[in-house]
């Protein structure tokens, strides 16, 4: 992993395991608000902090006293994990791993995250999200292939209509396959190990369950 991949810290949930951990060797490191709080678990250290603190606790910033930090309003016109990101590209990042990036008690950051992760890989900058125990990967035209377990789940959420969608080693695979907007074809899916993934036209996120093996 070069110096090029930044960890964006954020707030939501995370499992950590082997896997995350050997996922975020090397890369650099910047924290948002109480994203932070998954430094410790993860054995890392932040170059930067960003946020307004709301939701940072005094025991929290009194535990990382020599990290930088970069202090915004409450009332501001992104989030936190947004001007991190941006920190990020800022500082030379052409990979961006977003730790904490799903589940959680807000939805709505949630799903943020799903289209920034679009809007990021749309602009070139490859990127992926995680809560440990699921992963998120932007689907754009072009072909990704994702290193899972065999047995493990996964699905391909459509945020348009897709066009020459194809999966393979999987066990239900789709040459060319035209998905309708809103469509559940390409939900709970099986892999036989890691899965090669093609579209010609649309924008999805794949979403992978690596450790959840109840399809197998």
């Amino acid at each position: 992993m070069t110096s090029a991949t930044f960890t964006i810290l954020l707030g939501g949930r995370l499992t950590v395991s082997d896997r995350l951990t050997a996922m975020l060797s090397g890369s650099r490191v910047i924290a948002a608000d109480s994203g932070m709080r998954h430094a410790a678990e993860l054995s890392l250290t932040p170059e930067l902090w960003v946020g307004d603190f709301d939701s940072t606790s005094e025991a929290l910033a009194g535990q990382w006293p020599s990290v930088p930090r970069q202090p915004y309003p409450a009332q501001k016109a992104e989030t936190d994990g947004e001007i991190a990101v941006g920190e990020a590209i800022t500082r030379g990042a052409d990979r961006l791993i977003l730790v904490g990036a799903l589940g959680g008690e807000r939805s709505d950051h949630a799903l943020m995250h799903f289209l920034q992760a679009l809007r990021l890989a749309q602009a070139g900058h490859a990127n992926m999200l995680t809560s440990g125990d699921e992963e998120a990967y932007p689907l754009l035209p072009g072909s990704m292939v994702l290193d899972l377990p065999p047995g493990s789940l996964f699905s391909v959420l459509g945020f348009s209509p897709l066009e020459g969608l194809s999966i393979e080693n999987a066990r239900y695979p789709l040459d060319g396959f035209s998905l309708p907007f809103g469509s559940s074809r390409t939900i709970s899916n099986v892999a036989n190990g890691p899965v090669s993934l093609s579209l010609k036209s649309g924008a999805a996120m794949v979403l992978a369950r690596p450790f959840d093996l109840t399809g197998a």
